[in-house]
Order: C-alpha cells, then structure tokens, then sequence
C-alpha cells in the first residue's frame, strides 16, 4: 500500500503516523514502519516531479486493497480512538487513492467499488463529527469531497455499460445530501423511469419534495423511514427542518393557556424526549416542570450560531459503524 521509498523517507524523517508504527516501537527514538500497515500519504503535485512514474502508482487491484483496509481495519475499529484522528488519517490516505486513479484514469467496476466506499466514508463523517471543533474536522472541506466523489461516482453510473447494484442507493443519498438542490433533482428526473421509481429514490424524491414545501411534519415523517445510512446523508438538513416546525408551533400554538404534550413535539421532531428538552429552549420554546411545552410567537429567537446545529442523538455504536460500511469490497 506503500511503496518502500516513501516509507524509509517518512521513517527517517519521523513522518509515520501511529496507525502506521511498527508494534513495540512506537516509544522509540526512530519508530520503524510496518509494511502491512504503511499507507501511501497525499502529497500536493509539485514542480518539476513525475507524479506519473510507474513505480509510484498503485495499480487498481492495490488500491482497491488500499480502500478495504482503511476502512474495515481502520475506520470500523473499535480500538482506535479518537475518530476525529481516524478520520484524519482515513481521509488523507483516501485523497492519495484518488490521485493515483486520476492518473491512471480509472474506471468501471474497479472505479465505482472505490468510490462508493470513498463517499459512504465520508458522509457517515459528516454525521459523526458534526460539532467538532474546526480544528479537528472542517465540514466545508469534507463537502468539497463529498461533492466531488459523488459527482464522479454519478458519471461512472451513466456511462458505465452495465448496471450497478448499489446505484439506486447512491442515486437517493445524493439527493438526500444535497436536498433542495436544482442540479441534483434534474439528475435524478434524467434517470431511467424504472430506475427513478425505485423505493429508494422515490422515498427521496418525497422528502425533497416535503423540504420544497417547507412542510417539516412530513419531512421528519418519512425521514423515519431511511436507512442508516441515508439518515447520515439527510442529517446535515435537519437542523432548518427541526427549526422550521418550532417557528410554525410557536405562531400555531402561540396561547397564555395552551400546553403541548413534550412526547409528542419529541417523536414530531424525530428526538430523544432527553434531547428535545434540552434543544427547545435554545429557541425560546419553554418547557414547564410538568414536562409540557409552551410555545409563544412573540420568545420564539434563533440561537446562536452553531448551537442548534448537532444537538442530536448520536449512538455511534460500533454495531451502527460496521452497519454503515457493510458494504465493504470484495475480497
């Protein structure tokens, strides 16, 4: 996964990362590389250097390898804390990935494997450390990768000459994960019919249809109704949606005497009653001792940037991780 130049250079020049340290040296003064687990690292094209040379690419076989490994060896491992550095080193080593099968002009069944594990990674990312300090993960820049992984992930499902199994899944994540989007509906209505009428997509194409409307009862209705994954990929929307439905409560229900049941706002907002309770009152919603909600038109007020952004459930079990990457390549 690693050619034997780069690994004495980085070794030589204490650039190995933990994961990457033979077992039992870490504590060295020189920590040696352990082959099995040494990963090529990105490294940004620079003047005057071949990025073309054979002995430095890794043919489709090798990084498809590659993928495998950093994700159910490092991504799905629950011994290895904290993910935001899991993160950090998946995410590097899966930018060297790309830039080998861009060299090489990768594509078909090799291209996609990769690519849908590549996007599966990061969205579940954009779950999991939504609220993370800057610092630690930049969703902007975890975007971009999205984007761009998808977009051509997208490409290789049009031009490919046979059909792929899991297209119908991704198709729906994308949607879901840019929901609202022009461009991605008009893909998604460019699709064969049958294609488009598959649960999946038309399950998604009913929830973006639900954001459209800015009708978030039902948003949140049929959003119980997506995967795990998919959930991931709709996450990053549900902050507005969730803020959308206390806004239209608090002019509907705006009343000196009127109590709405908080068990019932909860399974509304799709939440842990623990959790509703607490995210209510960041938009001037008040909870009574009674465990009631009172809404009023008039205290209803954003929050803070960022505060209402990820105050949610997360159990991010090692079961719901495996679960998320099921779809591992095959060995």
């Amino acid at each position: 996964m690693c050619t034997s130049f780069e690994m004495r250079q980085r070794q030589t020049q204490h650039r190995l990362h933990q994961y990457e340290m033979l077992r039992g040296t870490e504590r060295d003064r020189q920590p040696r590389a352990d082959p099995l687990r040494t990963v090529k690292e990105y490294a940004r094209p620079a003047a005057g250097k071949d990025s073309t040379n054979p002995s430095d690419l890794r043919p489709p076989d090798v990084l498809k390898k590659t993928v495998r490994y950093l994700i159910d060896k490092i991504a799905t491992s629950p011994n290895l804390q904290p993910w935001t550095e899991v993160y950090g080193f998946v995410f590097d080593r899966l930018r060297a990935v790309k830039q080998d099968m861009i060299i090489q002009r990768l594509s078909g069944t090799d291209c996609v494997t990769i690519l849908e594990q590549a996007v599966r990674f990061l969205v579940y990312a954009s779950y999991r450390l939504c609220g993370e300090p800057l610092r630690l993960y930049d969703p902007k820049i975890n975007d971009m990768h999205v984007q761009e992984y998808m977009s051509w992930l997208l490409d290789c499902y049009v031009t490919g000459s046979t059909p792929y199994h899991n297209q119908e899944e991704y198709e729906a994540v994308n949607l879901l994960y840019n929901l609202g989007c022009t461009k991605a509906l008009e893909h998604v209505m460019h699709l064969p019919e049958e294609l488009r009428h598959t649960p999946d997509i038309s399950l998604a194409l009913l929830i973006n249809r639900a954001y459209l409307e800015r009708n978030p009862v039902r948003l949140l209705r049929l959003s119980k109704k997506l995967n795990f994954f998919q959930t991931c990929a709709l996450h990053r929307h549900l902050s507005t949606c969730r803020r959308d439905l206390l806004l239209i409560y608090s002019h509907g229900f705006s009343s000196r005497n009127c109590r709405f049941p908080l068990e019932k706002l909860s399974n509304l907002l799709d939440l842990d009653k623990c959790f509703t309770a607490q995210y209510c009152p960041l938009y001037g919603v008040e909870i009574n001792l009674e465990n009631e909600v009172i809404f009023s038109k008039g205290a209803f007020a954003d929050p803070e940037h960022g505060q209402g952004q990820c105050l949610q459930y997360h159990n991010n079990t090692t079961e719901k991780l495996l679960l998320l990457m099921g779809c591992t390549i095959n060995k």
